[in-house]
């Protein structure tokens, strides 16, 4: 992760989660640990995937205490393996056993969305699509979530709000229709925005052509009407394809052209991949 975006962005939010996880003091540590005394502690791999979030991980430790050492085998993206050891982390006791659950947390849901992810681009490979992820995040991990996303081999969409204007259907009901919305949107955005508009049939497609669309998002359309707007859209605007878009049926879409795929299930429905803490021990 980019060094000044894990100063700013998720510093605070790995405290968020420290400070969540211990209200006031981690009872079951101080009780068996109530004075300073260095250890180590192994990280394994316990099930094959694609590995993430290693520097979130090691953070967590030094923001309870700066001396703590992390030395790692693997880097961010590498295929993993059960039973590999991945690091070595060495420190105040207490600090290796209060910081472990939320280290563990980071580490295995980033690498779980990065092992599902790397899953579905290769099924893209050849094809000219990307693959894109939503909003569709946990809250206070986004920041997480879309790196994740990235060392698996995806595209982030828009990271919020802010980034850029993406009409959907709710929006078209309060501009008043398609065209009405792109050209409030035209006249409202800096011209440096591209404005995306969802559609869900090809009469609204159509309209969002002539409105000046430069890309449509095609949600939840039949296969044959999607491959009929490829043909409509060709040259006017680029396309994407969205709704309920997962690893078990993204093949239908592969041969559709369209330029990119998103799909929430990259964030919202991958499972973590299972990582642990082990063989912590006293050392001199």
């Amino acid at each position: 992760m980019n060094p000044i975006t894990k100063k700013l962005q998720a510093d605070r939010l790995i405290e968020m989660a420290l400070r969540e996880d211990i209200t006031s003091e981690d009872v079951s540590t101080n009780a068996v640990m109530p004075e300073y005394r260095k250890g180590k502690v192994q990280l394994l791999c316990k099930q094959d995937g694609v590995i993430c979030g290693l520097d979130v991980f090691a953070r967590t430790f030094e923001l309870l205490d700066p001396a703590t050492e992390t030395k790692f085998f693997v880097r961010d993206g590498d295929e993993v393996k059960k039973g590999e050891l991945l690091a070595e982390v060495t420190g105040d006791i207490r600090v290796l056993l209060s910081g472990e659950r939320v280290a563990l947390n980071y580490l295995q849901r980033m690498s779980g969305i990065a092992t599902y992810t790397r899953a579905m681009a290769k099924l893209l490979e050849g094809t000219k699509t990307k693959l894109l992820d939503t909003r569709k995040t946990t809250p206070n991990m986004r920041v997480f979530e879309k790196y994740a996303v990235r060392v698996g081999g995806g595209n982030n969409h828009r990271y919020n709000l802010s980034d850029g204007v993406l009409l959907k259907d709710n929006h078209i009901g309060a501009a008043g229709g398609v065209a009405a919305a792109v050209k409030a949107a035209k006249a409202y955005a800096p011209f440096v925005r591209k404005i995306e508009i969802e559609v869900e049939t090809l009469d609204q497609l159509k309209e969002a052509l002539d409105a000046g669309a430069d890309i449509v998002m095609l949600d939840n359309m039949p296969p044959e009407d999607m491959a009929e707007a490829g043909r409509l859209t060709r040259g006017r605007a680029e396309t994407e394809c969205s709704g309920n878009v997962t690893k078990e049926n993204i093949a239908r879409l592969t041969k559709l052209g369209v330029d990119y795929i998103s799909s929430g299930a990259l964030t919202h429905s991958a499972p973590i991949l299972d990582v642990s803490m082990k063989n912590l021990h006293p050392v001199d």
